[in-house]
């Protein structure tokens, strides 16, 4: 199936792992990459401007692009965070197609489906993406962002924080 498929949020979520047998684990395993003691002084962050199910590899592949333009840029001078984890788990019936299928296949009858991946739930204005850092490398997370965003199923926005202490305050 395609992967708009399983970008609506429907029923209840299917998170079992317990009761699923042969499920393929998720394609995302790092969630935090670049200096992770180091605090920096601004946070841009990405975010979800509506509900959706994000698949695991489109997660993988927002966090490479991203990745790929702080690491080129900002060698070492940033901090990456990948915010939600894919606990859903996706399910598809396969049909069978060409000749002599209608033999084969049974239809709607136990049409429940086996485990093809996983995704993660996002809710309205929920932060997928978070990147740390100072003051001169602003634009290039604003650009990590950018690039990250068009791997995702959803429209998002970027904000910008400037962090000071315990609070944030808005700066675009």
């Amino acid at each position: 199936m395609h992967a708009k498929n399983y970008r609506a949020v429907k029923g209840q979520s299917y998170t079992r792992k317990e009761f699923v047998k042969g499920f393929p684990p998720p394609k995302i395993t790092k969630f935090t990459m670049g200096d992770t003691k180091t605090k920096f002084e601004y946070e841009a962050k990405l975010i979800a401007e509506e509900k959706a199910q994000i698949r695991h590899n489109s997660l993988e592949a927002a966090r490479i692009a991203s990745n790929r333009v702080l690491a080129d840029k900002l060698v070492n001078n940033y901090r990456l965070d990948v915010h939600p984890y894919p606990h859903t788990i996706l399910r598809e019936n396969k049909m069978i197609f060409g000749a002599h299928a209608d033999r084969l296949q049974q239809g709607m009858r136990r049409s429940f489906g086996k485990a093809i991946g996983t995704a993660a739930r996002v809710r309205a204005d929920q932060t997928i993406i978070t990147v740390g850092v100072n003051a001169q490398g602003v634009e290039t997370a604003k650009l990590a962002l950018k690039r990250g965003s068009a791997k995702l199923p959803i429209p998002c926005h970027i904000t910008v924080e400037k962090v000071q202490g315990e609070e944030a305050k808005t700066v675009a």
